[in-house]
């Protein structure tokens, strides 16, 4: 017997339900400065990476793997996992640094990223990294994916979620919205897709390349529930990410800073991709205050 997608999913206790909002908070937080600091070291070390994305995901994927997610670090494939997809699979330091910080894998392997044959690959690689659901790097599919994983879940009358991280320049590729427009059709509600509005893209700002807005009100035409939010705010990025689901998909309209928390890369276009010096990685390390 299979579950509608209209089926609401029952209350699942948090890995953190223990803890004081405050703890949890200070937690994610936490887990936010540690993620910062290696993405600098693996930067330094490979002498390649994406730091602008990679920083102004940091704080949602911080949120998510901290205090949201129903995950087994311990057990990576536990048939029960909420599934999560970092569809701008070009951020993959970030992810690959929040993973190691809550035990998927040693810290230590951090310092292999890009070297060769080393796990962590520029693009995250399921078959190589325990926590990456699937691979991602071409840009549109993670969405598609998890409509895919949402559909699954529905169909198997499982009550684990779907959680999926685009960047906002990600949503020119066509292949979204055909995926938003099938979400939005069989109501998943147990998919939540979170964009991360840095209004940055590779060389330009997204409204310079192909205009967005108005965002909000096309994924509503779509038939999502949609939310707009700080996207480094940890409390405002818990409630709405922790909200029970509907009957309908959510769309979290994250509003983040590329480069957050390092004052000489924020909102730069030039650091989508750029490595910084060693009086750099000095001075970003004073600022993000490890």
């Amino acid at each position: 017997m299979t579950r509608s997608p209209t089926t609401v999913s029952p209350p699942r206790l948090s890995r953190l339900d223990h803890l004081s909002a405050a703890e949890r908070l200070e937690q994610s937080r936490q887990l936010s400065r540690k993620t910062r600091t290696s993405v600098l070291e693996m930067i330094q070390h490979a002498q390649l990476g994406h730091i602008g994305g990679d920083f102004s995901v940091t704080d949602i994927l911080a949120t998510l793997f901290s205090s949201v997610l129903h995950v087994r670090p311990e057990e990576p494939l536990w048939a029960e996992r909420d599934r999560f997809i970092l569809s701008k699979g070009h951020a993959a330091a970030a992810l690959y640094a929040t993973l190691a910080h809550q035990g998927f894998f040693p810290i230590e392997d951090l310092l292999t990223f890009m070297d060769p044959l080393s796990k962590l690959n520029g693009h995250p690689n399921r078959n190589k990294v325990p926590g990456v659901e699937t691979n991602t790097g071409p840009l549109g599919h993670g969405l598609p994916v998890a409509v895919g994983s949402a559909i699954g879940s529905a169909l198997k009358d499982q009550s684990w979620r779907t959680y999926v991280v685009l960047g906002d320049g990600e949503l020119q590729e066509g292949s979204n919205w055909e995926a938003i427009m099938t979400a939005g059709h069989r109501r998943l509600g147990t998919l939540t897709a979170i964009v991360d509005r840095n209004r940055l893209q590779q060389g330009a700002r997204t409204e310079d390349t192909n205009t967005l807005e108005p965002l909000a009100d096309k994924w509503r035409s779509f038939g999502w529930e949609v939310h707009e939010v700080d996207g480094h705010d940890h409390a405002a990025l818990y409630d709405v990410l922790s909200a029970e689901p509907g009957d309908r998909p959510r769309c979290v309209i994250a509003h983040t800073v590329k480069g957050k928390g390092v004052s000489f890369i924020e909102d730069r276009v030039e650091w989508h991709h750029k490595v910084p010096t060693q009086d750099q990685i000095e001075q970003a390390r004073r600022e993000i205050g490890e």
